[in-house]
């Protein structure tokens, strides 16, 4: 239909789907790397919130440098405000929704490796 978009991404990690303005909606799916036995690192946005809703499966949010667990209810929205050290852990069956500033990059975020 003219004037709509219909967009998906059904492969694995993370993907962008559509960037407006000043703001990005992307989709995290399964993916080793968000796995207990496969996450290395902690990361934190130095200029953005970060918005995720759990669509489908299940997902615990990490929070902070101790790696506090948040286990994710589906469809609501769990805001992680800039500065705040987190990732997430995923079942092979997730889909997050992930709202952020279009201009989040390495650039202007940081990593914590712990592996």
């Amino acid at each position: 239909m003219q004037g709509l978009d219909v967009l998906d991404y059904t492969g694995e990690g993370y993907m962008p789907v559509h960037d407006f303005s000043g703001w990005r909606v992307a989709y995290l799916n399964y993916q080793d790397g968000y796995t207990q036995e496969g996450m290395r690192f902690v990361e934190r946005h130095n200029e953005t919130d970060e918005i995720f809703v759990l669509l489908n499966g299940e997902a615990t949010l990490l929070i902070g440098e101790d790696r506090a667990p948040v286990p994710m209810e589906r469809f609501k929205t769990y805001n992680v405000r800039k500065g705040v050290w987190h990732n997430v852990l995923v079942s092979r069956d997730v889909k997050i929704l992930i709202v952020e500033n279009r201009d989040t990059t390495e650039a202007n975020s940081d990593y914590l490796y712990f592996r």
